[in-house]
């Protein structure tokens, strides 16, 4: 089965080459077939202005030594010879004479291949006006409907311009001999060019789609491990452009879900905690106040007001513990769902701890504790939400009371800093053990194991830490075992 699954990403890859490879083909192809047109166009072009160049003063050298025409007229006698002997030297030529309207008024050629009687006086006039390698084509008298290169020369007598010597440049002849052995010449040029420059893109194109294909193929055989459960495939990294960006990706998406695996897991195993947690805390008072329920019950008249009072106040107190854990398990579930969004607004602080400890005070008489608090006048207001500030403090008071025995004492010191006000509530308790003391603000972590009962659930300095951070802040706990506890935190003054 394994060598199934890893010979799949292959078949894959190589069906993707077969394709890349199939539309480079056909595209190597389509661009052979533009070559082979654009190179005649410009082979043809090429010829045109080289003809152009050699012979573009022939019609002006007739002009000039030969004085063809006569008060208007052709020289027979004496032009046809030379315009004779000049077109068999150059069997590409032919001349002819105009007259000052473009007419045809003699020529030496056979009279029925002339298809016209005039040519275009304007592409001549613009020809002689022309840059050089910028001459129009003009009319051809032997195939009207092909313009063709031609030379130009105005003939005059008596210092005015009386006709034209007209050449055409490349006589019908010339044209298809040219234009044969032209064909030829650049069909085994382009021939060669074209073949050769494709085989080697060809291979040159497949080599490198073979590589990224097999690229594809190795990625696809990471990805397909990993989905088969193998957590650990990872794409080799050395890889460089979109590539390597694509496997570094994958290698970070493969992290974060395996991490989040972890994550799930760490829950899962935090949720069957907490449901044995709760069910243990929950199940003690209620079987507590069940049993004396129960007893009253059954005994009914047979006990005394005083055992009657006491039951009921042990269910009361019951109840209010039970109360107690459900308001914490409320309160803490509405923090890390984000529920709970702070309203800040100024208070004196000092004011706030002060009232906190004067609910404590009955509480703290009834175990023997000394309550009391150091500050400092004149503190400045802080910046924050009064009742979960509260709940801060009740907490932790709450904590330093578990932990502090009879005869202790319980304080909470303010200062003023640069950064705002330092508080702090110090116990004289049975103190943390330092390897336990980063873990005292998980949620439901009991340090003190013997009485964890007694203690709730432990999610008290969670909520704490919660809070604390609704409000951009954190807090730190020092302690000794045996001395006590302080747990520290700071709160911006009003600005």
């Amino acid at each position: 089965m394994k060598n199934y699954n890893d010979a799949v990403p292959t078949m894959k890859g190589n069906r993707l080459f077969r394709k890349i490879t199939a539309v480079f083909t056909a595209l190597l192809i389509l661009l052979g077939l533009v070559f082979f047109l654009i190179a005649s166009r410009f082979s043809t072009s090429y010829y045109t202005t080289a003809h152009q160049q050699l012979y573009g003063d022939l019609a002006q050298h007739l002009a000039t030594f030969t004085q063809p025409l006569k008060n208007g007229k052709p020289d027979t006698a004496v032009t046809h010879d030379i315009i004779h002997s000049t077109m068999v030297a150059n069997p590409s030529v032919e001349v002819y004479l105009l007259d000052t309207a473009g007419n045809i008024i003699d020529y030496v050629v056979p009279d029925k291949t002339v298809q016209i009687r005039r040519v275009d006086l304007a592409k001549v006039k613009q020809w002689l006006t022309a840059k050089e390698g910028e001459q129009p084509l003009g009319d051809n008298p032997k195939q009207p409907d092909e313009p063709g290169i031609f030379s130009a020369a105005p003939v005059y007598e008596a210092g005015r311009v009386t006709g034209y010597v007209y050449a055409v440049l490349a006589s019908e002849k010339q044209n298809k001999i040219l234009h044969s052995l032209n064909n030829h010449l650049f069909l085994r040029l382009s021939g060669y060019i074209f073949f050769t420059a494709l085989l080697a893109a060809f291979v040159i194109g497949v080599v490198t789609f073979f590589m990224m294909t097999n690229s594809f193929s190795k990625i696809a055989g990471v990805v397909r491990r990993f989905k088969e459960g193998d957590y650990s495939a990872r794409i080799e990294e050395g890889a460089k452009g979109d590539l390597g960006m694509l496997g570094a990706t994958f290698n970070e998406m493969a992290d974060v879900i395996v991490d989040n695996f972890d994550k799930l897991a760490a829950t899962d195993k935090f949720r069957q905690e907490l449901i044995a947690n709760i069910s243990h805390d929950l199940r003690t008072p209620l079987s507590i106040m069940q049993g004396y329920v129960e007893t009253m019950m059954m005994k009914k008249g047979a006990l005394s007001e005083t055992d009657q009072e006491k039951y009921l106040a042990v269910v009361h107190d019951n109840t209010k513990k039970l109360s107690g854990l459900v308001e914490q398990l409320f309160q803490y579930a509405k923090l890390e769902s984000n529920l709970v969004s702070p309203q800040k607004e100024a208070f004196l602080i000092s004011e706030l701890a002060s009232d906190i400890l004067m609910a404590y005070e009955l509480k703290a008489a009834e175990r023997k504790i000394c309550l009391h608090m150091e500050a400092p006048t004149n503190l400045p207001a802080v910046f924050g939400d009064i009742a979960l500030t509260e709940r801060v403090f009740q907490n932790l008071l709450d904590n330093a009371f578990k932990f502090t025995p009879g005869g202790g004492s319980i304080t909470i010191h303010l200062s003023e800093t640069p950064t705002g006000i330092c508080v702090q509530v110090i116990d004289t308790g049975i103190g943390i053990a330092p390897e336990e003391q980063s873990y005292v603000f998980e949620r439901y972590k009991q340090l003190d194991k013997h009485n964890a009962s007694k203690n709730g659930m432990g999610i008290g300095l969670a909520i704490v830490k919660k809070i604390l951070e609704l409000h951009q802040t954190s807090i730190e706990v020092s302690s000794e075992l045996g001395k006590g506890t302080t747990f520290q935190f700071l709160l911006p003054v009003v600005g």
